[in-house]
């Protein structure tokens, strides 16, 4: 029998992976949380930084990745793990986890409020089951393969606006700044034809976002596995559709998510 068909890969049921997903998530989130608390209002973390001058990654980054990679692999030994802050273990069973420990660090590290920890596990298929916990709000979205999608385990759904011109947009950009330079552009054409736009700092969160109908889209570019992988299931689960700018399957080269009635739209707007 076919395993997909059961709600099984490499077989384990989707919702145990959902369910592991979600403790890792809040595992993570909240040992980020409390370090971040323990700074105290408005004091930045200290960090380091990654592709640009303005890319940072703290301790508290790293040692939430550990967290969750030391846990998956007493569970699940046999799953890869890729994970934002170097995490890359190669498994053997046909199931992949990918890990984002702070989606948002700029908020983290400035105390804005909108960061929170990715976790998603894929199959050859695409996304099997995701969880992102939002440790500010303490809410967690979570989805399985075909078993919907959830916040703090209520039943969620996309937005029903059906008109570009209704709908409230989220985007996020490039820490590149000749890729922002084009972003800049393509924001500044859309910005009379829409309600408005939101840009939040957390492309896990923006996902979450449409999935709940807090806002009705969310497109970007130049994003990482890690970032997606929860997110993109959750809001698909909720009832999104999603893309890349194209039209095709999503992928890091960009991601458009939005509720049905505008996604086309939307493509047309974004590539006009």
């Amino acid at each position: 029998m076919n395993h997909h068909a059961q709600g099984e890969s490499a077989g384990i049921a989707f919702p145990d992976l959902r369910r592991l997903a979600e403790q890792l998530a809040r595992d993570a989130g909240t040992l980020a949380a409390t370090g971040r608390r323990r700074l105290g209002v408005g004091t930045p973390v200290s960090h380091d930084t990654k592709s640009t001058a303005t890319d940072p990654v703290t301790e508290f980054d790293r040692a939430a990745e550990a967290l969750i990679v030391g846990q998956l692999r007493s569970v699940r030994p046999d799953d890869a793990i890729v994970g934002e802050e170097g995490a890359d273990h190669v498994g053997t069973s046909g199931l992949e986890w990918h890990l984002d420990p702070i989606d948002g660090t700029v908020n983290y590290v400035y105390d804005l409020p909108m960061w929170c920890t990715s976790v998603g596990v894929v199959d050859e298929v695409g996304g099997v089951a995701g969880a992102v916990y939002v440790p500010t709000l303490d809410e967690m979205f979570s989805a399985a393969r075909g078993g919907g999608a959830t916040l703090n385990g209520a039943p969620i759904s996309v937005s029903g606006v059906s008109t570009i011109d209704m709908a409230l947009v989220a985007t996020g950009f490039s820490y590149d700044r000749d890729r922002r330079r084009t972003q800049a552009a393509r924001v500044a054409s859309m910005l009379p034809e829409v309600r408005d736009i939101r840009r939040f700092g957390s492309a896990a969160i923006d996902l979450c976002l449409v999935a709940c109908g807090r806002v009705d889209a969310y497109f970007e570019q130049y994003l990482n596995s890690w970032d997606i992988a929860a997110g993109t299931l959750i809001a698909s689960e909720a009832g999104a559709t999603c893309t890349d700018f194209h039209g095709g399957p999503p992928s890091t080269a960009g991601v458009v998510v939005s509720a049905p009635g505008i996604h086309a739209a939307l493509l047309r707007q974004i590539n006009s």
